[in-house]
């Protein structure tokens, strides 16, 4: 951060300045943040109006906020500032709708106006973020801003702006703004305007570019030539389910992979960051509002100690997957999973060594750093002690295990698998141990949160035998998972965003988002003219899931065991149909970050636990 004249700094969350429309501009020294008021995550969380912010004191908080109030507009939500300078478009928040932004680079014709946005690209001062300011007065020869997270000491006495940047006008009219930072960049300055004069012009891709094509691999003799190597645990166990060298439950598809353009993959990576930190918000949103949490359908004796567990900081997310439909269309997501998601193995080995074994070429695999992905996830974990995975009994979760084992090992962590939860019992001290002794302090989980939550809701007045401090015999699973001297991936706060509730709610806090599929909570005559899919609150692989078209006819559904669950309604927006197949893309995140892309398909509309994770190919830009 930058020193201003020495004036003393001031500490996290204190006014450093006012600017136009009477906003505050507030102090991100983060070193300074008092425990006693920013305890938990939610209290770095800027809401206005119900209506999220940004980050706590961060220079995109400011940039939103000052719009809103000064506006009435936003601008939606980026993973670092500099992404600003590819929006097109600000959300009206009072008429719900969209305007358009148009950008200009630094030297455009057409001068910055008041509350103008001032990007800086990433790079110097601003590595990996960029930055943005508002520019609250032009001159010919210098620009007034006012901003956040640039410096922690107060805007010099009587000014409503932090600081003045120099400017020259040159002789074509042309506008330039001096950089004041080492290393850094202005890209330039958003207007809020449907004047495209001079603006600089990003042409819309075509959206066929969006289209997932299917492809063949050559055979070259090597469709029945063994490829997955026997010596490794994970990869035999994979053998084993599978029954063979194959990544296809169907031998049509033997040979089959998909293929993407580097754009799509591009908007995969780009959805993947931004809807993640939407899902975070609602997430928090929810925690916030008792009158949403009830929609959740969780046993109320939780609530709190989900709360909590959002609450600690050090409860972080280690990875997840997101379900889209991508085609010309366009790009929508239908649900996070972010609890006990599957397919890692598929996307972050298997896909890549069956398209090395097929030598396909013209392209990359799109799952090539997902296990390096959550190796750094791993080793951004303190852990010191061993982590166990703890799983059922069952084929897929086997490879599932012993490759996330694999990862947490090249993190260097100490890990071990246990299946099932017959082995554990319970010391002296009532804590509980695997059976050589080890007390269990880390958990990876296969298990769904909801397997635990069924035991507790068939007996509500018996919360943790725990909490009594009664002498556990035999833990149940409930016991391990919910027992606050054990640390559990994912935590138990994912409870929120893995439930489709949390859907309704995402249309709320960002109502006509291009990523976002209309969704509500009951069924209206809107959705019924175009068409819905029903989903409970809670299910896996399909269950119970219904599409019906315009016209009330039941395309596709999936018998199960959620049918008794709260539904949500959905727009109807299918999957592509690709030769034969329909084709659902899935991204994986770590540490909340793009980290890698699959797909699964299959003949029915609706993809449950036996469809097919196939391989997906970026292509290479010709």
């Amino acid at each position: 951060m930058t020193k201003i004249n020495n004036i003393q700094d001031v500490s996290f969350g204190n006014p450093i300045g006012t600017s136009i429309g009477n906003v505050t501009a507030y102090s991100s020294d983060y070193n300074t943040a008092d425990p006693i008021i920013y305890k938990s995550r939610s209290h770095f969380r800027s809401y206005v109006d119900d209506i999220y912010m940004g980050h706590k004191w961060q220079c995109v908080e400011f940039a939103r906020r000052w719009l809103y109030t000064n506006k009435g507009y936003i601008f939606n939500d980026v993973a670092m500032a500099y992404e600003i300078f590819n929006l097109r478009s600000v959300r009206d928040v009072v008429n719900n709708g969209e305007l358009a932004l148009n950008a200009f680079e630094n030297g455009a014709k057409r001068l910055p106006e008041v509350g103008s946005l001032l990007i800086w690209d990433e790079g110097g001062e601003f590595d990996e973020t960029g930055h943005v300011a508002i520019i609250t007065a032009v001159f010919n020869d210098k620009v007034h801003i006012a901003e956040q997270n640039m410096a922690f000491a107060p805007w010099p006495n009587g000014q409503n702006y932090s600081r003045a940047i120099k400017a020259k006008l040159g002789s074509n009219g042309d506008y330039w703004l001096h950089c004041p930072s080492n290393g850094s960049t202005i890209l330039g300055w958003l207007i809020q305007t449907d004047d495209e004069t001079d603006a600089l012009i990003s042409p819309l891709p075509d959206p066929i570019v969006f289209n997932i094509e299917a492809c063949t691999a050559p055979a070259q003799k090597k469709e029945n030539a063994p490829w997955l190597n026997l010596a490794n645990d994970d990869e035999y166990a994979f053998f084993q389910m599978m029954a063979g060298h194959r990544l296809s439950c169907d031998d049509a598809s033997a040979l089959r992979y998909y293929r993407i353009s580097s754009q799509a993959h591009l908007a995969l990576e780009t959805a993947t960051d931004e809807l993640h930190q939407m899902f975070m918000h609602a997430t928090d949103y929810v925690l916030e509002h008792p009158e949403l949490l009830e929609k959740f359908g969780l046993p109320e004796n939780l609530n709190e100690k989900i709360k909590r567990s959002w609450s600690n900081r050090a409860n972080q997310l280690v990875t997840s997957r997101f379900d889209f439909s991508m085609s010309e269309h366009g790009l929508k997501v239908y649900e996070y999973n972010c609890d006990s998601a599957s397919c890692y193995m598929e996307v972050g080995k298997v896909q890549g060594k069956w398209l090395k074994h097929f030598q396909v070429k013209g392209g990359t695999d799109a799952g090539t750093a997902l296990f390096s992905h959550l190796v750094n996830a791993w080793q951004a974990r303190t852990i010191d002690s061993v982590i166990h995975i703890l799983q059922d009994d069952d084929p897929e979760e086997t490879y599932h295990a012993l490759f996330m084992k694999s990862a947490i090992e090249a993190a260097g962590h100490q890990c071990k698998i246990l299946v099932g939860i017959d082995s554990l019992t319970c010391n002296e001290n009532n804590e509980i141990e695997d059976s050589a002794g080890i007390k269990i302090q880390w958990i990876w989980k296969t298990w769904a949160w909801e397997t635990a939550l069924d035991e507790i809701r068939k007996n509500p007045g018996d919360v943790f035998n725990k909490e009594k401090h009664e002498r556990l015999i035999k833990p149940s699973l409930s016991d391990v998972l919910l027992n606050d001297n054990i640390m559990v991936f994912e935590p138990l706060w994912t409870l929120i965003p893995s439930n489709k509730a949390i859907l309704p709610v995402l249309c709320m806090l960002f109502p006509n988002h291009p990523y976002l599929l209309d969704t509500r909570f009951e069924l209206t005559e809107e959705l019924i003219q175009t068409g819905y899919v029903s989903k409970p609150i809670v299910g896996r692989c399909g269950a119970n899931i219904k599409i019906i078209d315009k016209h009330q006819q039941v395309l596709a559904e999936k018998q199960g065991d959620f049918e008794t669950r709260d539904q949500i309604y959905q727009t109807l927006f299918p999957l592509p149909y690709v030769d034969g197949k329909y084709v659902q893309v899935c991204t994986f995140t770590a540490n909340g970050n793009y980290a890698g892309s699959g797909v699964r398909v299959d003949s029915s509309m609706i993809i449950d636990k036996d469809s097919d994770c196939l391989a997906l190919q970026c292509k290479h830009d010709t």
